[in-house]
């Protein structure tokens, strides 16, 4: 048996990808934990070669944050080292429209965990390392810029509140439990794998579609919000060497530059010889009620004490989800040809 076990939550989501490939690269023994589900969400990409390969090698468990024995039953069985809560209701338009249900999974879901965690470890003496995947957008209304470790919270929609909940509950637990247990507040991160409903992967699949005849136009909100975007492939990494430390800590994970919904519209249409003004259509029910000030995130800490760095630029990430979503509709393309329909 590997001498690590990890337990990740939200194991089919972008980051679960990511990070259990990096793990299984470093001998541990993984196990996901994911919901079990009537509805059919829009398709990931299949993993293929040494990806399915390493798909394989997961242990899945059917499980719920929002049950508490479930945790528990799963916990003492696995017997992880390290568990990383990656499992939440993310996207901030959702949770506008339903915040009550992003506020229990969000917040009352890492509650559930950390205290099953917390069960676990005094029933069986060993340790486990915690990692709470917590968000930029518990800034919201920033007082500077670029933000730190030190900046205080000032959330700005549901979602954002319901991650501040959960990262005082983790610091909480460190500070009156002694739980190994880590905040990573990460900026945005994104990838080929990332869920069509957030807008850089509406983007670039967009553009790919519009490239080959499949689509016409694409909706968006407001072109002038800023992110600080970053690749998911290495902000994965920044997980992991947070547990690698003597002492926990929390730690902001982000590149230090941002860029707007018009940069990443004239990177991903122009890539593909496109204008984007002559595709784009604002819909303003696609707008926020309420926007968070520009988030752009420092890292110094990370930098300085996990050694930690984004290897991955705007452009090249741009660059590499155009490229997947390109091959994607080149294969929609052939099976609508072949007379194949969804």
């Amino acid at each position: 048996m590997s001498e690590h076990t990890a337990l990740i939550t939200g194991i089919t989501g972008q980051d679960g990808f990511y990070l259990s490939r990096h793990l299984l690269n470093q001998g541990y023994c993984v196990h996901g934990i994911r919901r079990r589900s009537n509805s059919f969400p829009a398709p990931r990409p299949e993993p293929v070669g040494a990806d399915a390969a390493a798909a394989a090698q997961v242990h899945h468990h059917i499980g719920d944050l929002l049950d508490p024995i479930g945790l528990r039953r799963i916990i003492s069985n696995v017997q992880p080292t390290e568990v990383y809560n990656l499992a939440a209701q993310s996207h901030v338009q959702t949770s506008f429209e339903d915040p009550i249900y992003t506020a229990t999974v969000v917040a009352m879901g890492t509650l559930n965990l950390l205290e099953a965690i917390r069960d676990y470890r005094d029933a069986s003496g060993r340790e486990v390392k915690f990692y709470q995947a917590s968000s930029s957008e518990m800034f919201g209304k920033a007082s500077e810029t670029p933000q730190s470790e030190s900046t205080p919270f000032r959330p700005r929609n549901p979602y954002a509140c319901a991650k501040v909940h959960a990262y005082w509950q983790t610091v909480n637990y460190r500070e009156a439990y002694g739980l190994f247990a880590c905040n990573g507040i990460l900026y945005n991160h994104e990838s080929p794998r990332r869920g069509e409903n957030y807008v850089t992967r509406k983007i670039t699949r967009a553009a790919a579609r519009i490239k080959l005849g499949l689509q016409e136009r694409l909706v968006l909100g407001n072109l002038d919000a800023e992110r600080d975007w970053g690749f998911a492939g290495d902000y994965v990494l920044a997980m992991w060497q947070m547990l690698q430390q003597a002492a926990p800590d929390d730690y902001v994970v982000a590149t230090g530059r941002t860029h707007s919904v018009r940069d990443l519209l004239n990177g991903a249409f122009g890539l593909l010889g496109l204008d984007w003004h002559d595709y784009v259509c604002i819909d303003e029910r696609l707008l926020r009620p309420v926007e968070p000030t520009r988030l752009c995130g420092d890292a110094s800490r990370a930098r300085r004490q996990l050694g930690w760095q984004p290897r991955v630029s705007f452009a090249t990430l741009v660059h590499m989800m155009v490229e997947a979503d390109l091959a994607a509709a080149e294969r929609e393309q052939t099976l609508l040809a072949a007379g194949y329909t969804a």
